[in-house]
């Protein structure tokens, strides 16, 4: 199932060019490497063959120039006869110049007699501190599948250049190796970069399809579909997004359901006192009553609305105490507040025939706020002498477990049955609606209560015997300082 609405088209469509762009982005920088990579083998390849060029070119010329070193007089007859004997060389020219330069011998004929002005003679003949005899000289050009390399070597003869050989040799075999092995990394380079548009193209497409998933799913959540389910397959980052949605879409429904029956049962509770009130008034204004029934329907309309304030501060107790925990939190100590409460709720004991029992073994100090620590304690004790039965007793234990503080409170009243134990603190949950009632009570202070402990990083129960009475356990960290003796 999936929502569409413009708003969503327009989400997909910005989405979707985001996708186009990176997957661009992802090209682009493949494109950039692979155009490197294709660079870089093409030169290396070219300085392979002109490695082995060179070398091959140097050793001709220097077989050239050691043949025409032994010669007694070197003119182009004699030039010529000591090159007809080296067949092997295997050159397209061969240009033998002497010391100055003139052309002495000419393999194409063309510049014989004449000056050769080429640059690899100059140098090769050029005496230098480091090269006081010449050098050899080597150059190599690639264009269009075809080499070409020129060398040239001087003619040392005891010690003194007479002359230069020079060679050059157009290769088109080379060229054309050269050329083929550029052309297989050129589409090599081409196949793989179709091969990566392809996978990019896939996977965004592939990714696209995933995320609008979660797209749909939240316009879904949107418009107030809290059971539905997001399936996400694979394993990687949006199915741990998947499962993250799947249980904030449970805690959504959770709270959901919990707000509806917050919202009927307040409904129901509001309701109760206000018919009352309605009544009341009604009876008043429709009926000849004397001053004193009137005083007594207008005493009971004042006991419905002290009824609905005292649940309204109620509501809002609870409101406050589901609040973001708060960082001012102090370290006290629990007796002091235990004591304090007591002395405020003894008449109260006293009237109802409660008899106190405090048994304050050991203190510790926990992490909370003093207000939090009263409203807990009074709740639980406040219910304790409200729900006993006449001249029985509430006892309040503090004590240490380990690395807990522990308080019990336990009264001896006639119990709550074991199907009620697990409901005793939600909202509006009564034991016995009659007497809560008739005590005033709204169902909500031991729901406030659970909620306060929780926020203070706290935990609390309760058990029950039918007919001998109810223990609540509040379980706080202890949270021991230590003392600087130095």
């Amino acid at each position: 199932m999936a929502i569409i609405s413009a708003n969503e088209k327009t989400a997909y469509r910005g989405y979707s060019k985001t996708q186009v762009r990176y997957a661009m982005t992802y090209v682009l920088i493949t494109s950039v490497v692979l155009i490197i990579l294709n660079i870089y083998c093409s030169g290396i390849s070219q300085k392979l063959f002109y490695q082995s060029k060179e070398s091959s070119m140097i050793e001709k010329c220097q077989l050239a120039s050691d043949e025409i070193a032994n010669l007694e007089v070197l003119n182009s007859t004699t030039v010529a006869g000591a090159v007809s004997q080296m067949e092997s060389l295997k050159i397209t020219r061969l240009i033998v110049t002497n010391q100055n330069g003139v052309v002495l011998y000419d393999s194409s004929g063309s510049d014989l007699g004449n000056y050769m002005l080429l640059p690899e003679i100059f140098q090769a003949i050029a005496i230098t501190e480091e090269a006081p005899t010449g050098s050899d000289v080597f150059s190599w050009h690639y264009h269009n599948g075809i080499t070409d390399s020129r060398a040239a070597t001087p003619i040392v003869s005891y010690g003194t250049i007479v002359g230069c050989v020079y060679m050059t040799e157009h290769d088109t075999a080379q060229g054309a190796l050269i050329q083929s092995l550029e052309y297989t990394v050129l589409r090599i380079t081409l196949l793989l970069e179709i091969i990566v548009i392809l996978f990019s193209v896939a996977f965004a497409n592939t990714f696209s399809r995933r995320l609008n998933r979660v797209m749909a799913s939240m316009r879904i959540i949107q418009e107030g579909d809290y059971s539905h389910k997001l399936e996400m397959g694979g394993n990687d980052e949006l199915t741990v997004l998947a499962n993250e949605f799947n249980d904030l879409t449970e805690r959504l429904q959770t709270s959901e359901r919990k707000r509806s029956r917050f919202v009927s049962d307040a409904s129901h509770e509001l309701k109760t006192p206000l018919a009352s009130i309605k009544l009341l008034t009604d009876s008043i204004l429709q009926y000849d009553m004397d001053l004193e029934t009137v005083r007594e329907f207008v005493g009971d309309i004042g006991d419905e609305a002290d009824r609905l304030n005292r649940m309204t501060e109620k509501l809002l107790s609870l409101t406050k105490a589901e609040a973001p925990p708060s960082d001012e939190s102090e370290i006290i100590y629990m007796a002091p507040t235990v004591q304090r409460v007591a002395r405020m709720l003894r008449q109260n004991a006293i009237e109802a025939g409660i008899t106190f029992h405090l048994a304050l073994e050991e203190d510790c100090p926990v992490l909370i706020l003093e207000d939090d620590l009263y409203q807990i304690v009074f709740n639980l004790m406040e219910n304790g002498i409200k729900y006993n039965v006449s001249s029985g007793s509430l006892t309040v234990r503090l004590h240490r477990a380990e690395d807990n503080a522990i308080l019990e409170v336990s009264d001896t009243g006639m119990g709550i049955p074991e199907e009620a134990l697990p409901h005793v603190f939600e909202r509006f949950f009564r034991v016995d609606k009659a007497r809560s009632r008739a005590t005033g009570g709204s169902g909500l202070g031991l729901s406030i209560v659970r909620t306060i402990v929780q926020r203070n990083r706290g935990e609390i129960t309760v058990s029950s015997v039918m007919g001998q009475g109810s223990t609540f356990t509040v379980t706080f960290p202890a949270f021991d300082t230590e003392v600087d003796k130095s």
